[in-house]
C-alpha cells in the first residue's frame, strides 16, 4: 500500500476542496461506477479488500471503504 494518504491527497487539493457532487471526481462520470477518478494523486494501486485483485482501488475509494465494481457488482445482484 501506498504511503500517501487520503487525508494528505485531501489537504494538496487546496482551494478547490473535494466536492463529493462533482462528475469529474469519478472514474465513471454518470455510469454506475461509484469508484474515483485516479491521476497521478490519487493513483489506482490498492487491491480490491473483497476479491484481492491487485490495482483495482485509489486511495480515496479505500477511504470510502468500497470494493471494486465487478465485486460491487455481484453484492448488488449484478453480474
Amino acid at each position: 500500500m501506498s504511503d500517501y494518504d487520503y487525508a494528505e491527497y485531501l489537504a494538496e487539493m487546496g482551494d478547490r476542496g473535494f466536492d463529493l457532487d462533482s462528475l469529474s471526481d469519478y472514474a465513471d462520470p454518470g455510469g454506475r461506477s461509484a469508484l474515483r477518478a485516479a491521476s497521478e494523486r490519487n493513483p489506482r494501486n490498492l487491491p480490491c479488500p473483497t476479491c484481492g485483485e491487485p490495482d483495482r482501488l485509489t486511495p480515496a475509494d479505500r477511504a470510502r471503504g468500497y470494493q471494486c465494481d465487478p465485486c460491487a457488482d455481484r453484492a448488488e445482484g449484478g453480474y
